[in-house]
Protein backbone atom coordinates (compact mmCIF):
# COMPACT_ATOMS: atom_id res chain seq x y z
CA UNK A 1 0.00 0.00 0.00
CA UNK A 2 1.13 3.20 -0.98
CA UNK A 3 2.44 5.65 1.72
CA UNK A 4 -0.19 8.72 1.31
CA UNK A 5 0.46 10.04 4.96
CA UNK A 6 1.35 13.98 5.00
CA UNK A 7 4.38 13.87 7.66
CA UNK A 8 5.29 17.86 9.01
CA UNK A 9 9.32 16.80 7.41
CA UNK A 10 10.71 16.89 4.11
CA UNK A 11 12.59 14.42 2.13
CA UNK A 12 14.90 14.95 -0.28
CA UNK A 13 15.18 12.27 -3.37
CA UNK A 14 18.81 12.41 -4.71
CA UNK A 15 19.10 9.40 -7.54
CA UNK A 16 21.94 8.85 -10.34
CA UNK A 17 23.92 6.13 -12.31
CA UNK A 18 26.75 6.18 -9.88
CA UNK A 19 27.49 5.98 -6.45
CA UNK A 20 30.27 8.06 -5.65
CA UNK A 21 27.98 10.97 -7.33
CA UNK A 22 25.08 10.45 -5.63
CA UNK A 23 27.00 10.28 -2.18
CA UNK A 24 28.86 13.78 -3.04
CA UNK A 25 25.12 15.52 -4.27
CA UNK A 26 23.78 14.26 -0.91
CA UNK A 27 26.70 15.63 1.22
CA UNK A 28 26.97 19.13 -1.30
CA UNK A 29 23.04 19.62 0.13
CA UNK A 30 23.76 18.66 3.31
CA UNK A 31 26.14 21.38 3.58
CA UNK A 32 24.58 23.98 1.76
CA UNK A 33 21.31 23.69 4.01
CA UNK A 34 23.74 23.48 7.20
CA UNK A 35 25.11 26.87 6.19
CA UNK A 36 21.44 28.05 5.91
CA UNK A 37 20.58 27.53 9.13
CA UNK A 38 18.85 23.61 8.29
CA UNK A 39 19.63 20.52 10.14
CA UNK A 40 19.85 17.80 7.86
CA UNK A 41 19.95 13.93 7.82
CA UNK A 42 21.27 11.49 5.44
CA UNK A 43 20.04 7.92 4.78
CA UNK A 44 22.21 5.56 2.34
CA UNK A 45 21.64 2.65 0.91
CA UNK A 46 22.25 -0.56 2.52
CA UNK A 47 21.95 0.65 6.09
CA UNK A 48 20.20 -2.67 6.82
CA UNK A 49 23.40 -4.78 5.95
CA UNK A 50 21.30 -6.78 3.35
CA UNK A 51 23.78 -5.72 0.60
CA UNK A 52 26.83 -6.12 2.30
CA UNK A 53 25.21 -9.93 3.61
CA UNK A 54 24.33 -10.96 0.20
CA UNK A 55 27.76 -10.13 -1.24
CA UNK A 56 29.40 -12.47 1.59
CA UNK A 57 26.99 -15.00 0.35
CA UNK A 58 27.35 -15.13 -3.16
CA UNK A 59 31.64 -15.02 -3.20
CA UNK A 60 32.97 -17.27 -5.69
CA UNK A 61 29.33 -17.53 -7.84
CA UNK A 62 27.77 -14.71 -8.32
CA UNK A 63 24.58 -15.90 -9.83
CA UNK A 64 22.03 -13.81 -8.82
CA UNK A 65 19.16 -11.92 -11.05
CA UNK A 66 17.98 -8.65 -11.09
CA UNK A 67 15.15 -9.76 -9.37
CA UNK A 68 16.19 -10.73 -6.52
CA UNK A 69 18.79 -7.66 -6.08
CA UNK A 70 15.47 -5.13 -6.83
CA UNK A 71 13.47 -7.31 -3.97
CA UNK A 72 16.69 -6.80 -1.85
CA UNK A 73 16.45 -3.24 -2.30
CA UNK A 74 13.13 -3.03 -1.50
CA UNK A 75 13.77 -4.99 1.65
CA UNK A 76 16.34 -2.45 2.17
CA UNK A 77 14.21 0.55 1.80
CA UNK A 78 11.59 -0.76 3.94
CA UNK A 79 14.63 -0.77 6.46
CA UNK A 80 15.43 2.69 6.17
CA UNK A 81 12.02 4.11 5.89
CA UNK A 82 11.38 2.49 9.22
CA UNK A 83 14.50 3.62 11.12
CA UNK A 84 15.83 6.40 9.43
CA UNK A 85 13.48 8.60 7.02
CA UNK A 86 9.76 8.63 8.48
CA UNK A 87 11.26 9.25 12.33
CA UNK A 88 12.89 12.47 11.12
CA UNK A 89 9.79 13.06 8.66
CA UNK A 90 7.78 12.66 11.70
CA UNK A 91 9.94 14.98 14.19
CA UNK A 92 9.72 17.88 11.35
CA UNK A 93 12.92 17.37 10.12
CA UNK A 94 14.67 16.98 6.61
CA UNK A 95 16.22 13.94 5.86
CA UNK A 96 17.95 13.45 2.50
CA UNK A 97 17.74 9.96 0.47
CA UNK A 98 20.48 8.92 -1.14
CA UNK A 99 19.62 7.26 -3.60
CA UNK A 100 15.57 6.36 -3.07
CA UNK A 101 13.40 5.27 -5.84
CA UNK A 102 14.46 6.75 -9.16
CA UNK A 103 17.85 4.64 -9.25
CA UNK A 104 16.75 0.98 -8.34
CA UNK A 105 13.46 1.59 -10.90
CA UNK A 106 15.55 2.63 -13.60
CA UNK A 107 18.40 0.49 -13.25
CA UNK A 108 15.93 -2.55 -12.90
CA UNK A 109 14.61 -1.45 -16.03
CA UNK A 110 17.48 -0.96 -18.08
CA UNK A 111 18.06 -4.84 -17.07
CA UNK A 112 15.02 -6.24 -18.25
CA UNK A 113 12.45 -6.01 -15.39
CA UNK A 114 9.15 -4.13 -15.96
CA UNK A 115 9.24 -0.79 -15.22
CA UNK A 116 5.49 -1.18 -13.36
CA UNK A 117 6.27 -4.06 -11.60
CA UNK A 118 9.42 -1.93 -10.07
CA UNK A 119 6.70 0.75 -9.23
CA UNK A 120 4.69 -1.61 -7.46
CA UNK A 121 7.56 -2.98 -5.75
CA UNK A 122 8.01 0.49 -4.40
CA UNK A 123 4.91 1.64 -3.64
CA UNK A 124 4.77 1.49 0.12
CA UNK A 125 7.94 4.42 -0.09
CA UNK A 126 6.25 8.11 0.68
CA UNK A 127 6.91 10.31 -2.09
CA UNK A 128 9.36 12.36 -1.98
CA UNK A 129 9.31 16.43 -1.48
CA UNK A 130 12.03 17.17 -3.47
CA UNK A 131 14.19 14.95 -6.10
CA UNK A 132 17.36 15.79 -7.64
CA UNK A 133 19.67 13.90 -10.35
CA UNK A 134 23.11 13.86 -9.04
CA UNK A 135 25.52 15.71 -11.26
CA UNK A 136 26.76 12.64 -13.29
CA UNK A 137 30.39 12.44 -14.30
CA UNK A 138 32.78 10.03 -15.72
CA UNK A 139 29.67 9.73 -18.42
CA UNK A 140 31.44 8.11 -21.13
CA UNK A 141 32.71 5.20 -18.80
CA UNK A 142 30.94 1.71 -18.07
CA UNK A 143 30.34 1.16 -14.29
CA UNK A 144 33.20 0.47 -11.92
CA UNK A 145 32.41 -3.17 -10.39
CA UNK A 146 32.81 -2.77 -6.88
CA UNK A 147 30.08 -3.66 -3.95
CA UNK A 148 31.76 -0.23 -1.91
CA UNK A 149 30.32 2.23 -4.29
CA UNK A 150 26.74 2.49 -5.03
CA UNK A 151 23.75 0.48 -5.84
CA UNK A 152 23.88 0.31 -9.78
CA UNK A 153 28.16 -0.73 -9.74
CA UNK A 154 27.27 -3.45 -7.04
CA UNK A 155 24.72 -4.91 -9.20
CA UNK A 156 26.87 -4.44 -12.31
CA UNK A 157 29.16 -6.37 -10.17
CA UNK A 158 26.68 -9.80 -9.78
CA UNK A 159 25.33 -9.22 -13.27
CA UNK A 160 28.21 -9.22 -15.52
CA UNK A 161 28.35 -13.00 -15.77
CA UNK A 162 24.59 -13.63 -16.42
CA UNK A 163 23.70 -10.33 -18.18
CA UNK A 164 26.85 -8.45 -19.31
CA UNK A 165 25.13 -6.50 -22.10
CA UNK A 166 22.59 -5.13 -18.97
CA UNK A 167 26.12 -3.61 -17.38
CA UNK A 168 27.59 -2.28 -20.26
CA UNK A 169 28.81 1.63 -20.99
CA UNK A 170 25.68 1.78 -23.19
CA UNK A 171 23.25 0.51 -20.46
CA UNK A 172 24.62 3.21 -18.11
CA UNK A 173 23.88 5.78 -21.13
CA UNK A 174 20.43 4.26 -20.87
CA UNK A 175 20.11 4.35 -17.47
CA UNK A 176 21.00 8.38 -17.26
CA UNK A 177 18.42 8.91 -20.48
CA UNK A 178 15.65 6.96 -18.17
CA UNK A 179 16.72 8.93 -15.15
CA UNK A 180 15.79 12.42 -16.76
CA UNK A 181 12.52 11.20 -17.85
CA UNK A 182 11.69 9.78 -14.68
CA UNK A 183 8.25 10.12 -13.90
CA UNK A 184 6.65 12.66 -11.22
CA UNK A 185 6.89 16.09 -10.03
CA UNK A 186 10.15 18.34 -11.09
CA UNK A 187 13.46 17.10 -11.16
CA UNK A 188 16.51 19.27 -10.01
CA UNK A 189 19.99 18.93 -11.30
CA UNK A 190 21.79 18.99 -8.73
CA UNK A 191 25.26 20.98 -10.25
CA UNK A 192 25.98 24.09 -7.41
CA UNK A 193 22.95 26.40 -8.78
CA UNK A 194 20.41 23.29 -8.80
CA UNK A 195 21.50 22.63 -5.05
CA UNK A 196 21.56 26.06 -4.25
CA UNK A 197 18.10 26.16 -6.21
CA UNK A 198 16.66 23.38 -4.11
CA UNK A 199 17.79 24.80 -0.77
CA UNK A 200 15.99 28.24 -1.63
CA UNK A 201 12.70 26.30 -2.06
CA UNK A 202 13.20 24.52 1.07
CA UNK A 203 13.76 27.29 3.07
CA UNK A 204 10.46 29.27 1.20
CA UNK A 205 8.02 25.85 1.82
CA UNK A 206 9.14 25.69 5.69
CA UNK A 207 8.12 29.72 5.83
CA UNK A 208 5.10 29.34 4.11
CA UNK A 209 4.38 26.36 6.85
CA UNK A 210 4.94 28.27 9.60
CA UNK A 211 3.14 31.25 8.67
CA UNK A 212 0.07 28.68 8.01
CA UNK A 213 0.90 27.37 11.18
CA UNK A 214 0.44 30.59 12.97
CA UNK A 215 -2.19 31.92 11.07
CA UNK A 216 -4.56 29.09 12.04
CA UNK A 217 -7.36 30.14 14.43
CA UNK A 218 -7.13 28.48 17.93
CA UNK A 219 -10.34 27.52 20.23
CA UNK A 220 -10.04 27.81 23.80
CA UNK A 221 -11.80 25.39 25.99
CA UNK A 222 -13.61 26.59 29.02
Amino acid sequence: MADKVKYPGRLIAVDGSRGKDVTLAANDIVARLKRDGIECAVSRWDASGLFTDLAAGVKGGRHVSIRTLSLVYAADLAFRLRWEIRPVLEAGGVIVAAPYLDTAITFGAICGLDEEWLRLLMRFAPKADYRGLADERKIDRPWKRRFDRGYPEYGALLLETAAPNSVSKPARRKMMARLERARGRKVDHLTSKGIGALAKALIDSRKDASRRSASRPRTARK
